[in-house]
């Protein structure tokens, strides 16, 4: 099975219908805003950030984006692997995971190291595995 299959962005048409009755329901049983300050108590701002610092972490989450690189991510978290090996795991053409390499290596979540005639791929910390693994295990418990 391809990794590519089912995995795009389109939600189908009863997922729209649901998504539909969702929207309905919550506009029909609509009630005033809670006041949530007494349910987090008053917690001190989140530390202000740089532009930079934001627009860093928006290119590292754009990098992420893509069913085909979160799956590598998810193969890698695993173990180093090789192209071959992610086109036998994902059941994709070896240009299109080389292309996703690409980005992710651009976007320093991936390294490659030759061994011999081969590249052997690895990420280079697991920050980022684990928000790849939040966000799919977050995308299951929503299904």
């Amino acid at each position: 099975m391809s990794i590519v299959a089912g995995s795009g962005a389109a939600v189908g048409d009863a997922g729209i219908r649901d998504a539909a009755t969702r929207d309905t329901a919550t506009r029909d049983t609509a009630v005033e805003p809670a006041d949530h300050s007494a349910e987090h108590g008053s917690a001190a701002p989140a530390p202000a950030r740089t532009p930079r610092t934001l627009e860093a972490a928006g290119d590292l989450l754009r990098a992420l984006a893509a069913p085909v690189r979160i799956a590598i991510v998810l193969q890698l978290l695993e173990s180093h692997r090789c192209v071959h090996d992610l086109v036998d795991a994902l059941g994709v053409t070896q240009p299109l995971i080389s292309q996703h390499l690409r980005v992710l290596k651009a976007a320093g979540v991936v390294r490659g190291e030759r061994q011999g005639r081969e590249v052997v791929y690895s990420l280079v910390d697991d920050h980022l595995a684990h928000i790849v693994v939040d966000a799919v295990e977050h995308a299951e418990e929503t299904r």
